[in-house]
């Protein structure tokens, strides 16, 4: 196996042009994972470390723009804390402290599972993907991005290198179930937010994320609106009809802390 060490984003994309199969890896918090159990044995490595580019966030024109080596602890003890809040609320369940040092939300996006953690935050913010390869970057919502489980619409010879999200400023929480508090795959988590409507979101729980909408003088039937739009599998963390429940009772908890 050979890892190529870019240096700069242009020296990433160029090498990404030239081997459209190599696994980038930054925090490696999901690759190395596959590759111990034998998931996939790429013959490139593309290490994303020393690309300066990818790191941390910045503001311009109304938004944030989140780099792709951004990590969990990062953000659950920087400044998104109050710019981001759900999403900061879903970092901290992210792991232990150690993959929250080493995890990014571009290696969460990257690898597209249904129990992504950043993934509702993010949705609920209509926050869009940056994809950059040598022939230009382009920009594609979180909802179209995520087209299956583990599949996304990145192309062979694209990196993502951020995320653009325009902070609402509407009251938000983030909520997960699991066996125990942390160290856990969610059996199903959800983001909600409530400002001009009410908006949720939801892993574990369905293919690709959904976006629920409603407006504030429906609340009531939020909760059964969000839970019937979710289309979860049974499996070993949990049954279909348990995470349809829960969902609905996540709901309904969720609610009472944003329209508090």
């Amino acid at each position: 196996m050979d890892v190529l060490t870019p240096r700069s984003l242009d020296e990433a994309l160029q090498l990404k042009a030239e081997h459209p199969d190599a696994w980038p890896i930054q925090g490696g918090t999901d690759v190395m994972v596959a590759l111990n159990f034998d998931r996939g044995r790429p013959a490139t490595m593309l290490n994303l470390n020393e690309v300066q580019e990818l790191r941390g966030w910045w503001r311009g024109d109304g938004s944030l723009r989140l780099g792709s080596g951004l990590t969990y602890a990062e953000i659950e003890h920087g400044e998104l804390r109050t710019v981001l809040p759900a999403l900061a609320e879903a970092s901290r369940t992210v792991g232990s402290p150690q993959i929250r040092n080493r995890g990014t939300i571009g290696g969460n996006l990257a690898t597209s599972s249904p129990a992504g953690d950043a993934l509702p935050p993010l949705l609920i913010e209509d926050a869009v993907v940056e994809c950059a390869s040598v022939r230009g970057t382009r920009e594609v919502p979180l909802g179209d991005f995520v087209t299956g489980v583990k599949r996304n619409a990145l192309a062979a010879d694209e990196l993502i290198t951020a995320v653009v999200v325009a902070p609402s400023g509407a009251a938000q929480t983030f909520m997960k179930i699991g066996p125990r508090n942390a160290m856990v795959i969610a059996v199903v988590s959800l983001a909600v937010s409530a400002g001009d409507e009410l908006r949720a979101s939801f892993g574990s729980a369905s293919p690709k994320p959904v976006l629920v909408t409603a407006p504030r003088a429906e609340a009531a039937g939020f909760p059964a609106q969000v839970a019937g739009a979710a289309t979860p599998i049974d499996d070993v963390r949990g049954t279909r009809a348990y995470r349809v429940h829960a969902l609905e009772v996540l709901t309904r908890r969720a609610l009472e802390r944003v329209l508090a």
